[in-house]
């Protein structure tokens, strides 16, 4: 049974595939994902983060979910010497790119504690699997071209994992290297797959910043495998990438 909701302005869904009652389940997995749209968001002026930023990223006494969100972007801008970065020049928080592959990275864990095995999250085309759509085969995630948008660059072949794809192509020029301000140009989109949304929503826009560089250092950094289509057309893959058959089911 598949669940659609907008959440943080974007449609996500959650397909639950067990022979189970899927609504109050899929309920909680998107009180999740509104909790933390209520919590992060930039456009809501009463949000913890528009507090912080409104007294220049000050934070007298954060919240423990907001603590780890910074965490894991701070870790990330460490690990990238700067490319992904959480603070604007002015100082105060940028966390968009972190909290999309967050927050749904805790939805999924709703439905993993309330015994859903067979699912598919999709947080506006970032997504989390977890078994089968049916008969034991993997599910079938496409990655958009960012040439066409009706057209699809690949069709991953995944289980219990989360994939997330950064790039310019649908929102424009809204990720920049955090180490100049500039808009990266090396690649065209960054996908990676991790063992969570989380891990995989931050790596894919580092490796997006850093360009082919970053697909080797994502690997060591928490990727299973990353897919990349640089700024030449040339597909760059590595690590663990299991291409579905030309004909499955995206």
């Amino acid at each position: 049974m598949r669940f659609v909701e907008t959440v943080m302005g974007i449609p996500m869904s959650i397909d639950i595939r067990d022979d189970v009652d899927a609504a109050p389940p899929a309920e909680r997995a998107f009180a999740v994902l509104r909790d933390a749209d209520a919590r992060f968001s930039t456009y809501r002026p009463d949000s913890e983060v528009s507090r912080a930023n409104a007294a220049a990223g000050a934070i007298s006494e954060p919240s423990a979910d907001l603590r780890e969100v910074i965490a894991l972007g701070e870790e990330v801008a460490r690990a990238s010497d700067g490319a992904f970065r959480i603070r604007r020049p002015d100082g105060t928080w940028d966390l968009d790119g972190v909290v999309k592959g967050w927050a749904a990275a805790r939805a999924a864990r709703v439905l993993d504690a309330e015994g859903i095995r067979d699912y598919c999250l999709n947080a506006g085309g970032d997504v989390v699997v977890s078994g089968s759509p049916g008969d034991g085969r993997p599910w079938s995630v496409g990655i958009r071209s960012p040439h066409a948008p009706a057209d699809m660059l690949a069709v991953l072949a995944v289980t219990g994992a989360g994939v997330a794809t950064s790039g310019l192509y649908e929102r424009g020029p809204h990720i920049v290297d955090g180490r100049d301000g500039s808009i990266p140009s090396g690649l065209l989109s960054a996908t990676v797959v991790a063992d969570d949304l989380a891990t995989a929503d931050v790596l894919a826009t580092a490796v997006f910043v850093l360009g082919a560089a970053g697909l080797r250092w994502a690997l060591e950094h928490g990727a299973r495998g990353v897919l990349a289509l640089d700024a030449s057309g040339r597909l760059l893959g590595v690590g663990d990438l299991d291409f579905a058959p030309p004909a499955a089911n995206v």
